[in-house]
């Protein structure tokens, strides 16, 4: 079984973005959104005009700052590539996401980063917290649409 990431947030968070599981390159760069070709840091860096390096605690800041949440919603999976597909197929265990949620945190709406999250999310989780779903910021996907992302993050 693969592990996902440690979730990012702080009690002042307010938009919890939500993935599916870590892609593969991601797992290989240890952390959310590692493949270069995704389009997750770039959208975020446009949205707010500014720049976020490399580095993950700059990213982990970048995110603190803006007051955005950031974890997937399978905490572990046996998925040995990166297709969503494959995932749905996988073994996997969904991650515990209360404490991400008031009165832990200020968090009043869920972005989910593709179809997956949101599936996986409305399967095996309850809440009164609205809940978004947004076109995948992966490379794979033909129909992200940042204009949707920013009338969210705005």
């Amino acid at each position: 079984m693969f592990k996902g990431f440690e979730p990012v947030y702080d009690k002042n968070s307010r938009i919890l973005i939500l993935g599916s599981f870590p892609s593969v390159k991601s797992r290989e760069n240890g952390f959310y959104y590692g493949h270069k070709q995704n389009r997750f840091w770039k959208m975020l860096s446009q949205i707010y005009n500014e720049n976020i390096s490399e580095d993950v605690e700059n990213k982990k800041s970048f995110l603190l700052k803006h007051n955005i949440a950031l974890y997937d919603v399978v905490l572990e999976s046996d998925l040995k590539g990166s297709a969503d597909l494959d995932l749905e197929k996988s073994q996997m265990k969904i991650a515990d996401m209360s404490f991400l949620l008031p009165p832990h945190t200020k968090v009043e709406k869920i972005i989910c980063n593709g179809k997956t999250a949101y599936n996986l999310l409305m399967e095996n989780f309850n809440t009164t917290i609205p809940i978004v779903y947004l076109s995948s910021t992966s490379p794979a996907n033909p129909r992200f649409n940042i204009s949707d992302w920013q009338k969210e993050l705005i």
